[in-house]
């Protein structure tokens, strides 16, 4: 259990861990290259085909986070597809339990996501959650995606947290990862990330079932 004592700074990522992945993942696996085929005139395959190719060039950098650089490279209108499709956006199981019961204490409440900042709004938009978080930052105003050498360290000058009574809840290895490098103590993984898939394997980092286990008091 989280020793809720040493904590003063909780960081949420957003989506797969507070928002359901699903959202995200059939808008880049299923309805981008449909769209790509459509607008193109190209066979699904071959959107397919070269969207992933596109996508493994940029993994992992700030660029596959942002959605003017996909606007440009695919020609689409990606801020008005993601529009067409909010209905899908789902928050996860017991996230506003936590929320609330985490808003009513004295610790600081940060929302830390790799989204695109308009994608960030779209989310806040159909969610309604930005009131339970003292502050929300894209990775984009860093310049540095959250899974970059020195994202968390950059991150202590605009937020001066304590790593040592920092927990950071976030659904990417990579993620976790470069944070623990840079000193975060407590680190969290999410077990279902995507409504619609498998569970996540993971021996590195505790997983969240449920955020209901995470509700200071419980």
């Amino acid at each position: 259990m989280l020793p809720w004592s040493a904590i003063e700074t909780i960081m949420f990522d957003m989506d797969g861990t507070l928002l359901d992945l699903h959202f995200d993942n059939y808008f880049w696996q299923i309805l981008v290259p449909k769209q790509y085929a459509e607008t193109h005139q190209v066979s699904l395959q071959e959107a397919e085909s070269f969207i992933v190719a596109k996508y493994e060039e940029v993994h992992g950098t700030l660029d596959w986070y942002c959605l003017d650089y996909w606007q440009d490279e695919l020609a689409l209108d990606i801020t008005a597809l993601k529009e067409s499709i909010s209905d899908k956006i789902r928050i996860r199981p017991n996230v506003l339990d936590v929320l609330t019961a985490l808003q009513s204490g004295d610790r600081n409440i940060l929302l830390i996501t790799n989204a695109h900042p308009s994608s960030l709004n779209l989310k806040m938009k159909h969610t309604g959650i930005s009131d339970y978080f003292h502050r929300m930052i894209s990775s984009h105003t860093l310049r540095l995606a959250k899974e970059n050498q020195g994202f968390w360290e950059t991150l202590q000058d605009m937020e001066h947290y304590n790593p040592e009574t920092t927990v950071l809840f976030d659904d990417s290895l990579p993620v976790l990862r470069q944070a623990s490098r840079e000193g975060i103590k407590h680190l969290y993984g999410i077990k279902k990330p995507d409504s619609q898939k498998p569970d996540i394997v993971n021996s590195e980092f505790s997983l969240v079932d449920d955020f209901a286990e995470f509700i200071p008091g419980n």
